[in-house]
């Protein structure tokens, strides 16, 4: 389910959410794939536009992370979650919720990973693109979030 409101928890720069979406989704890539399209679509809803910036770079940390939740995080017959909110102090947090416990990423800085390597790219990505990130527990149920916020 779905949800657009004003948000009553704050966030760590202590703004209340402009805007959220949150879902449910299945463990799989095709609703990795849904995920990354409702992020871009609500960041269009939201005034940006699929070729902005914004648009163009939130999606693609979207992408990275709803794809760990179903690469590493997985745990059968379980969905990830996916919120997105928008702050009026100009920031965009993507936050990736699993029920994996024992997997959790690193995240001191990793070396850029080897140009003929298959894997390895997408938490390097999302600590390029964002202007910060990281892994807290998740909250009532077992699991991680991975987050990653952007101000434009």
């Amino acid at each position: 389910m779905n949800a657009e409101a004003p948000s009553s928890e704050v966030l760590p720069q202590t703004s209340t959410a402009a805007h959220e979406f949150a879902m449910h989704f299945t463990s799989t890539t095709r609703g990795a794939r849904l995920a990354r399209r409702l992020v871009s679509h609500r960041l269009d809803a939201w005034g940006h536009p699929y070729t902005s910036d914004t648009n163009t770079t939130v999606t693609l940390i979207a992408a990275e992370l709803t794809a760990n939740a179903v690469r590493h995080g997985h745990v059968p017959g379980r969905d990830f979650h996916v919120r997105l909110t928008q702050t009026a102090t100009h920031t965009i947090r993507v936050e990736v919720s699993d029920t994996r416990t024992e997997r959790q990423p690193t995240t001191t800085a990793a070396p850029a990973p080897d140009s003929d390597a298959e894997g390895g790219r997408g938490l390097y990505l999302v600590a390029q693109l964002a202007t910060r990130w990281s892994v807290t527990g998740r909250a009532p149920a077992p699991g991680k979030t991975v987050w990653a916020e952007l101000t434009y």
